[in-house]
């Protein structure tokens, strides 16, 4: 399954140049990195979010791939319903090609608003894949928290103050949740490496059933990052271990990337704006050392079910 960077340097992807998305903005990449390895015709869909509404706006598509806008909370239900279609004529002789169904959503409309529909595709076993690019926010309306907000971060609708610290819940796992339907293939990645990105994308894809695919993407204005810090910051958020790195294939986990070293969690949270208040003064310290814990526990968690050992230098 392993990739070959430079066999893709010329290569279009069915997001092509033109869109409107910010700079730094790490959904665009996801998508294109993503789709590279992908070598049969794809539909895609996508829920209500930066992706599509900066992708397509009328009259102007950055598509060239078949492309169905569905509303918030229904991508699940969306690519289930396209990929129901498909089976029926193909087995009428109507269709006579293999084609691949891919559906994207942003972490609010797939932690959260759309999780009812993910869920029963799912469970229902349909073969598409779900692709979550996982900014941490409600970004299209004015980065509101959101299930997947890390605790501490400051939005607009639980913000940093004297009396909270930002959010003051623990972010849900949903690449954990999805494991538990026990899928053929569920993957947890972010843009540290452009080739863990692909290949994940690719054999999520390739899979036969129901696949997802959970992508860390730095967004530039709720995370309050430069743009160029793109990878930098996703590269962090991996050696600090805040977002573990692995697949599971059939119920058989697999960890894709141990740091050499021990990072700190605050190395990951000093840089961006949304953590900033936690380092002003002492009053919010004790929220950076159970960030650090949440993230002892998650890593112990993951090493055990990928049924490995880590000695950091």
């Amino acid at each position: 399954m392993a990739v070959r960077l430079k066999d893709f340097t010329t290569k279009d992807t069915p997001m092509t140049r033109g869109h409107r998305m910010c700079p730094g903005c790490g959904a665009p990449t996801a998508v294109r990195q993503g789709l590279l390895a992908v070598d049969k015709p794809v539909v895609i869909t996508c829920a209500t979010g930066c992706l599509e509404v900066s992708t397509t706006i009328y009259p102007y598509n950055a598509w060239n791939a078949p492309f169905l806008h569905c509303a918030f909370e229904n991508a699940g239900a969306n690519i289930s319903g396209i990929e129901a279609a498909y089976v029926a004529l193909k087995k009428k002789g109507k269709i006579n090609k293999d084609i691949k169904f891919v559906a994207f959503g942003g972490d609010g409309g797939t932690y959260d608003i759309g999780l009812q529909a993910l869920s029963g595709a799912a469970e229902r076993g349909h073969d598409f894949t779900y692709i979550c690019y996982n900014n941490q926010a409600y970004m299209n309306t004015g980065a509101q928290r959101s299930s997947a907000t890390p605790t501490g971060a400051s939005s607009t609708t639980a913000p940093a103050g004297k009396k909270i610290p930002g959010k003051v819940q623990r972010a849900k796992d949903l690449t954990d949740i999805m494991a538990a339907h026990h899928i053929p293939y569920v993957a947890q990645t972010t843009l540290h490496n452009p080739q863990d990105v692909i290949e994940k994308v690719k054999k999520a894809i390739e899979t036969p059933g129901p696949s997802f695919v959970n992508i860390l993407v730095p967004c530039v204005l709720f995370w309050r990052i430069e743009p160029a810090m793109q990878r930098d910051i996703c590269k962090l958020a991996a050696d600090t271990r805040i977002w573990p790195i692995y697949e599971v294939i059939n119920g058989e986990w697999k960890l894709s990337y141990k740091p050499k070293s021990f990072v700190p969690v605050e190395e990951f949270l000093k840089p961006q704006g949304r953590f900033r208040h936690l380092f002003k003064g002492d009053a919010w310290k004790p929220v950076v050392e159970q960030l650090q814990q949440e993230v002892e526990e998650k890593w112990a968690y993951v090493l055990e079910r990928c049924k490995e050992t880590w000695e950091p230098k």
